[in-house]
């Protein structure tokens, strides 16, 4: 991939940046700011080197018109607050204002555009409405550096038709992480352990697939483990249950039995009366969940075996929580899982956090992000390269 280095001097040029800064928000305060402080070695290297820097970043989901929810306009001040100057925000995408907005910019000042998700040819499958979209934002700019990793997986007007148009290369929060997950799909130090988790097996059926051929251990929790633990014949109360993905999952077992790749699956679930209850009904073994039990969390045994399997590995991959997180009485599994985690990184293991609700995890439990080797920025694109699979937004910069 080409990286800044390739578009040469940068000085009084503009340079048009697309950053993800899909940042979690509570009315119009920001509740985690990890995406746009990723976004800060890129835009700082830029803005040293005297360039005219241009963001261009969605937010939410305002399908193709403007919303004043979506506005980007915390992220603007956020974003001022961590570079110690002022951002200014266009009023559009490519209109009036933006042009106005980058025509003011000076060498090294940065600038956003709104919510590149107000216009519907963003996201529009036909690509002559893509392509007429990156034109525009291709005519505010004289080069693009891509570095919104959680969306190179997107064949978009902001992220793969603008490429194709400018002077265009990786960013280095992109860089980073190509690089780094490359450690865990190309040719990893072994013991490779994978950690899977969240709700549903379907989500991650590619990623499973490819790991079969790769890992040497699956660690299952989360949601997902109650399909595996049926596929197995055992009986799973009203837990999540994706009956369609049984067979699959048989077939997984077979696979892995197969390929030598040991499939860790939990000893112990903690259970309750149903997913509002005020507080957990108690913890029963893995193959003696109630009929009338919901699981909402992997307990305290499988808490320790997971740690114990990770203690020896070389290589991790960490993607979904183990149980609800969210709420303190179901976060006691994805709490354990995180520090055996990062203590096998202390012993010399190279850690990714596949970003989505792992990376929110790390931070809502209060672990320290520097006890991982890496926490990545994308859920969706950084399992589509676990998946194996190619990624528009990255092999249009080849």
């Amino acid at each position: 991939m080409k990286t800044i280095d390739s578009l040469g001097d940068l000085r009084g040029k503009r340079v048009l940046v697309r950053s993800d800064f899909n940042v979690p928000l509570d009315g119009t305060t920001i509740t985690d700011d990890g995406r746009i402080r990723a976004a800060l070695p890129t835009l700082r290297r830029l803005t040293g080197a005297g360039a005219r820097v241009v963001v261009t970043a969605h937010l939410g989901r305002p399908k193709g018109e403007p919303k004043p929810e979506f506005s980007l306009a915390p992220v603007a001040a956020r974003l001022g607050e961590l570079l110690g100057a002022d951002v200014a925000l266009a009023d559009d995408v490519t209109g009036p204002s933006a042009q106005k907005v980058v025509g003011e910019l000076a060498d090294g000042q940065v600038a956003l555009l709104e919510n590149v998700r107000f216009d519907a040819r963003e996201t529009a499958k036909d690509d002559a409405e893509r392509e007429a979209l990156a034109g525009e934002l291709a005519a505010l700019a004289d080069a693009f550096v891509s570095d919104g990793f959680g969306v190179v997986h997107r064949k978009q007007a902001s992220v793969y038709d603008v490429a194709r148009i400018l002077p265009a290369a990786v960013g280095e929060l992109v860089l980073k992480e190509v690089e780094s997950l490359s450690r865990a799909t190309g040719d990893p130090e072994r013991p490779y352990a994978v950690v899977l988790g969240g709700s549903k097996v379907s989500d991650k059926l590619g990623v499973i697939a490819n790991l079969l051929t790769k890992a040497d251990r699956l660690l299952i929790g989360g949601g997902m483990v109650f399909t595996f633990l049926a596929a197995k014949g055992l009986e799973v109360g009203t837990s999540l249950l994706e009956k369609d993905q049984i067979d699959t999952v048989k077939g997984y077992l077979a696979t892995a039995e197969e390929n030598g790749v040991e499939i860790v699956l939990p000893a112990d679930i903690v259970v309750a009366d149903a997913f509002d209850a005020p507080a957990p009904a108690g913890v029963v073994p893995a193959d003696a969940i109630p009929a009338d039990k919901i699981g909402l969390d992997i307990g305290p045994e499988s808490g320790e075996l997971f740690a114990a399997k990770l203690a020896d590995t070389r290589t991790i991959a960490w993607n979904g929580p183990m149980g609800v997180f969210e709420r303190a009485d179901y976060a006691a599994g994805t709490r354990t899982v995180a520090q055996g985690i990062v203590d096998a990184t202390a012993n010399g293991a190279f850690s990714i956090v596949g970003g989505g609700d792992s990376a929110a995890a790390v931070r809502v439990l209060g672990f320290d992000e520097a006890g991982f080797s890496h926490i990545s920025t994308g859920g969706g694109a950084s399992l589509e390269l676990l998946e194996g699979k190619e990624l528009p937004g990255l092999t249009v910069l080849a």
